[in-house]
């Protein structure tokens, strides 16, 4: 109970010390203060849009904490942190209950230092909540498959099926058909066909719709036009195309999965096998949990349009078979062998080779950043100096202390992934526009047009907490913008002759654009300015030009 205060706190403790970074982070805030500011629960907005690419759920709860507790990057982050947080909890339970309470702790701690696991916990993202839900509907069923009587076994599956629901309202369509695929390669390969019959299938569907159809219905009555978009555009061209520009190779997730379950690698081949070895029991946990991260990984590899967040639903199940594993190696003499022992060590090395790629840190670093860069260096320095100790620690209590030596060693990976995200606040700070937002807040009149010159800002508007009019490049707004085009500028030179006309307003534009404006004589006036931004104003605003 103690060791999970203390990383509560300093899993929620360390929210609110970076600002927000685009795009994910300052969107779903900006989303989340538009739906609080307008009153309208119905139909999301991002900078005053129609924006229909997701459901609401996480900008519903969003919006209720920036209610209860006013805006900021905590209040954000909030939703992913919980959600992250209680998933670690609630894999230890479903360890404890299918395995063995040994293995429910292990499971909780090896989830609790995959570092991509801890940072998703930390970012205003869909996925963690995406993630959360997708996992409870998993740890619900394998709790149904191995309840003792037909009663729990029928209320764990509507949980399950109440757990798909908010992963559909969180993210899509997805949150029921990953569920549907895992559960069907399970019971071809396992060749179970009677686990059909304990699915409660018909209540477990009219309990689905409850929760999921009010706010369809209610959006496509609103807005006839989201039905296409939303299940043809975002869903079926997602996957088959490559028109959202985020393709990848198919190796793609590869390198993701390694690191971001690296503690706990090297297990994974023995967890396989350990969980192939199970299939062909009347209902096997393991091989569940081992086709829940296959398909996944096959899926999202295959799909046209992949981002790093696609594969953090794997990282809750990987927990469980790796705890197996784990659980099995440290046999009833809780000591660990010799590959255990190499492999703790073997990390404090590489942490050690870490010092020798210090530099390299700042070898992206705009001119202006170079102090930021420079400061990130003293927290890796921290990050490696912590993964160093406590790997270290970990080989040394491997053969007598075994559980004491797994703890360790995860506490190193969960110090090092924390204390490396928390210090990007060095580098992210400048991205955040936070600075800038702060001193021309105050300038800018609340009656104001503020044009958003080919350039979509995803941090600003939540910052300035207002809402921009796009230039020419609506970029992921192009559907916003074509549902009520009087509220864009289709071209520059539109831009142009309505700022003529709008003595009062305001423009956001990159620095390279300013100057492109300047050439050719554009009549504003320079507000402020960072390294990514410039706002300029009306000459004929009535307030003097802060330079």
């Amino acid at each position: 109970m103690l060791i999970a205060l203390i990383y509560g706190l300093i899993w929620f403790g360390t929210l609110n010390y970076r600002h927000l970074i685009p795009s994910d982070e300052g969107r779903y805030a900006e989303m989340a203060r538009e739906m609080l500011v307008t009153g309208d629960w119905i139909t999301p907005r991002y900078n005053g849009y129609k924006y229909f690419e997701k459901p609401p759920l996480q900008v519903w709860a969003t919006a209720i904490v920036f209610q209860a507790f006013g805006l900021g990057e905590w209040q954000a982050r909030l939703w992913s942190a919980l959600t992250g947080f209680l998933t670690i909890l609630l894999i230890g339970f479903t360890g404890a209950r299918i395995f063995n309470a040994r293995a429910g702790w292990l499971s909780a701690l090896v989830l609790a230092s995959s570092p991509m696991w801890v940072i998703s916990g930390h970012f205003n993202s869909l996925d963690m909540g995406l993630s959360a839900f997708l996992v409870s509907a998993l740890c619900s069923l394998l709790l149904a498959q191995t309840a003792g009587n037909k009663n729990s076994c029928r209320n764990w599956m509507w949980v399950c099926w109440s757990m798909m629901a908010f992963a559909t309202l969180s993210k899509g369509v997805i949150g029921a058909a990953i569920p549907a695929m895992v559960f069907i390669a399970y019971s071809i390969s396992a060749w179970d066909w009677k686990i059909w019959s304990r699915l409660h299938l018909m209540s477990g569907t009219i309990l689905f719709l409850v929760i999921t159809a009010p706010w369809f219905v209610l959006i496509s009555l609103r807005n006839p036009e989201f039905l296409e978009f939303f299940f043809i555009h975002e869903h079926l061209q997602r996957f088959t195309n490559n028109a959202h520009s985020r393709t990848g190779p198919i190796y793609y997730f590869v390198p993701l999965l390694i690191i971001g379950i690296s503690p706990w690698i090297l297990q994974i081949p023995g967890a396989f096998a350990q969980a192939f070895a199970a299939r062909k029991r009347e209902f096997s946990s393991s091989w569940l949990l081992a086709c829940w991260c296959v398909v996944i990984f096959v899926f999202f590899s295959l799909s046209q349009s992949k981002l790093p967040g696609y594969i953090i639903p794997i990282f809750p199940a990987l927990a469980l078979l790796i705890a197996s594993r784990l659980d099995c190696l440290l046999r009833s003499n809780n000591g660990l062998g010799l590959f255990w022992k190499l492999q703790t060590l073997g990390f404090a090395v590489l942490g050690c080779v870490g010092f020798f790629f210090i530099s390299e840190v700042s070898i992206q670093a705009r001119p202006d950043e170079t102090e930021a860069y420079a400061q990130y260096e003293y927290w890796v320095i921290a990050a490696l100096i912590a993964l160093i100790g406590f790997s270290a620690a970990a080989s040394w209590q491997s053969k007598l202390h075994g559980l004491r030596s797994i703890f360790s060693f995860a506490s190193g990976f969960f110090l090092c992934t924390i204390i490396a995200g928390t210090g990007h606040e060095t580098l992210g700070r400048a991205v955040s526009g936070i600075d800038l937002a702060t001193r021309v807040k105050a300038l800018i009149p609340s009656d104001a047009n503020i044009y958003s010159v080919r350039l979509l800002d995803h941090t600003m508007p939540f910052y300035l907490e207002r809402t921009m009019i796009m230039v020419e490049s609506p970029d992921e707004l192009e559907f916003g913008v074509k549902q009520d085009p009087s509220l864009w500028m289709p071209s520059l030179d539109a831009f142009m002759a309505r700022w003529k006309e709008d003595r009062t307003a305001y423009a956001l534009m990159v620095p390279e654009q300013y100057t492109a404006l300047q050439k050719i004589n554009f009549p504003m006036l320079e507000v402020d300015r960072d390294s990514r931004r410039v706002i300029v104003k009306h000459p004929d605003t009535a307030s003097s030009p802060q330079q």
